[in-house]
């Protein structure tokens, strides 16, 4: 790696975990350069804990959303700068698309292959917009809330027009009555942005994200010098911890600290119970 490849990475690292140079340094080195293995490194060793800063947002690009009957579709679009998100010809792309695949219920192959209003295919528009604007564009993503059971509920965060934004959150639920508690929806897709759970319930949560989660927690606590029986028991107060704060059902409520997502259903769940069937965040360029 290069002197300037290794000082980028390190500025990068520090950005993310809010650790010092030198203990970069020695992370990136240990992992040949790699940004994900050098955060796993520096949390086992107790330097950087587990924090928002540390999610990668490697691209730019916008998110869309299109309501229409009670059904809802969501698509990301990648670009590799802002400004480029920002531009109009883009953002029109961009409107085109999110039509597209609502007709196509979120399929990307089929979005892919459909035609556009200048009937030219979807894959080969994409590739005329690249060399139009100078950057990769990529369909990232795409998901479709069919309407024959529950109701679905969207939240645009920061919207840059309408149904666009970078952050896009949706949730169905089950037991909602039209014009008694509907606002209940509007209120849970703004918490699910702002909270990003993982899943429903514990039981929802990825096992993989779980045992590495573990692992990480465990390595910490045996490097801070306490001993291998004790890091065991103190390991499972810390991962059930981690699995309420990313179950949506067991999340401290947004506009009421002093409540869990859990309850404010019930509370709400008078006439009928309520339930959460399914839900999605994007926000653009997470995980990338």
């Amino acid at each position: 790696m290069s002197e300037k490849n290794l000082l980028d990475n390190i500025k990068k690292l520090r950005e993310l975990t809010g650790v010092g140079f030198k203990d970069c340094k020695i992370a990136l080195d240990e992992t040949k350069g790699d940004i994900e293995k050098s955060i796993e490194f520096l949390r086992k060793k107790g330097i950087a804990k587990a924090s928002k800063k540390m999610t990668r947002t490697a691209s730019e690009g916008l998110v869309l959303v299109k309501e229409d009957a009670g059904q809802i579709s969501i698509i990301e679009i990648n670009s590799e700068t802002d400004f480029v998100a920002k531009n109009q010809d883009f953002i029109k792309f961009c409107k085109e698309l999110s039509e597209i695949n609502f007709s196509n219920k979120g399929n990307l192959e089929k979005i892919q292959n459909s035609k556009m209003n200048d009937g030219s295919l979807v894959k080969d528009s994409l590739v005329n917009q690249i060399a139009k604007i100078g950057e990769k564009i990529t369909i990232r993503r795409s998901k479709f809330f069919d309407n024959t059971k529950g109701i679905n509920f969207f939240y645009v965060h920061s919207a840059l027009e309408k149904n666009i934004g970078k952050i896009v959150s949706i949730v169905k639920l089950d037991g909602i009555d039209k014009g008694e508690n509907d606002d209940l929806g509007n209120k849970m897709a703004m918490h699910i942005a702002a909270s990003n759970p993982l899943a429903i319930d514990k039981d929802g949560i990825d096992k993989q994200i779980v045992d590495k989660e573990l692992e990480i927690i465990k390595a910490e606590i045996i490097n801070s010098g306490k001993p291998k029986e004790m890091a065991e028991k103190i390991s499972k107060g810390k991962i059930t911890k981690f699995l309420n704060d990313n179950s949506l059902l067991n999340q401290i409520w947004i506009m009421d600290p002093k409540k869990k997502v859990s309850d404010i259903l019930a509370e709400n769940s008078k006439k009928k119970k309520i339930n959460i069937l399914d839900f999605i965040k994007y926000k653009v360029g997470e995980g990338v």
